[in-house]
């Protein structure tokens, strides 16, 4: 592909985070976006200057000059709008979770197999400043062999759209399984969990009873567990997306609180590091967005990225990998069989939590 690779963007909440960095990408074009609310879609667009815009992501589309699609839909509708896209010869980009079901995650696999389109689960937590200075400890060798890891996820969902009520904790578990599983380089096999405590809004509305739930993986062709706890309500805990990594020569923990530095430990001895920005790995025109979000004061933040502390700088990152295997060729990452693996180990603990902590074995998503 010669030409800039030209991008719809579909939902404009957390979607517009990622609008001025598509447009100063040196090999993309942002041409449309698409949200459902026409007042809020034109003041948006006028915003940013974009001059293509749907209020259904069915009539973007039809538009055959878009290449790519970038989907940030609510997440019960992630399945149904990644499967459209690729089924309209669209590359997809699409927001975490893949989808909620096993059966979901398997269409979306088989869809992109028989587009030969990309797609990518825009996983922000394999992007991060933290996971890629862990990534180059492993690369370099410091870690030496991996031999166990632990990650988590609490957030306090008040405030967020009343889905989040229903939603159990584990089906939202990516930014805690993805880089653990990426670290390893290996997929979940199998799994048990158990849920701890009860969200009190249950008692009103049913649906997933737990406060918590805490779930234990073994890794595929792997001798490696790893430890994976993920809360939506009623717990008390500062907003964390943690991973720990420990190895045999030397071990990465995350910082108990945001403000702190996390630790790295050779043998006994533990130390603060600072984190590396990474911004010169990218092409120099979007670097800021490392460092900051994409708003300015005429418009509100959105709030994942204000409690998610801008997710680690990883939006410009996350931008430049969907572009760059688009243009080059190849599958980004993640690709659907690794977003498939990462989004089934949490359906499957839940599973796992509603039997008691019976073992379930993670089904096996191919690759073409």
């Amino acid at each position: 592909m010669t030409r800039k690779v030209r991008i719809g963007i579909v939902g404009l909440g957390f979607g517009a985070e990622f609008i001025p960095i598509y447009q100063a990408h040196p090999h993309a074009e942002l041409v449309a976006v698409c949200q459902r609310t026409e007042g809020s879609l034109h003041q948006i667009a006028d915003h940013f200057g974009i001059p293509g815009r749907h209020t259904s992501i069915e009539s973007m589309l039809a538009d055959p000059d878009i290449d790519a699609i970038h989907i940030n839909t609510p997440i019960a509708a992630h399945a149904d709008h990644s499967i459209a896209a690729l089924e309209a010869g669209k590359h997809v980009a699409c927001t975490v979770p893949m989808a909620t079901s096993l059966a979901d995650c398997a269409r979306i696999v088989q869809a992109q197999q028989d587009s030969g389109k990309s797609y990518m689960m825009m996983e922000t937590a394999v992007y991060t400043r933290e996971f890629l200075y862990a990534k180059d400890l492993r690369d370099s060798g410091a870690l030496g062999p991996i031999q166990f890891l632990r990650g988590a996820h609490m957030q306090e969902m008040a405030g967020w759209p009343d889905y989040w009520l229903d939603l159990p904790p584990m089906h939202y578990a990516t930014h805690a399984v993805a880089p653990l599983l990426a670290l390893a380089e290996r997929e979940a096999g199998s799994v048990r969990c158990l849920g701890s405590g009860r969200v009190r809004h249950a008692a009103d509305r049913g649906g997933p009873p737990f406060a918590v739930e805490t779930a234990l993986f073994r890794l595929r062709d792997s001798d490696l567990a790893m430890e994976v706890t993920r809360s939506l309500f009623d717990v008390a805990r500062e907003y964390v997306e943690s991973f720990d990594v420990y190895g045999e020569r030397m071990s990465y923990e995350w910082q108990q609180i945001e403000r702190e530095q996390p630790v790295v430990f050779t043998g006994e001895d533990g130390k603060r590091v600072e984190m590396p920005d990474y911004a010169d790995r990218l092409p120099e025109p979007i670097r800021e967005y490392t460092t900051r979000g994409v708003y300015d004061a005429t418009m509100n933040t959105h709030l994942s990225f204000k409690q998610g502390g801008g997710h680690g700088g990883s939006h410009p990152h996350l931008a430049h990998e969907f572009v760059s295997a688009i243009i080059e060729g190849r599958a980004p990452f993640p690709d659907a069989s690794a977003a498939a693996n990462w989004t089934s180990a949490g359906i499957c603990a839940h599973e796992s939590a509603m039997r008691g902590g019976d073992e379930i074995a993670l089904p096996e998503f191919g690759r073409a």
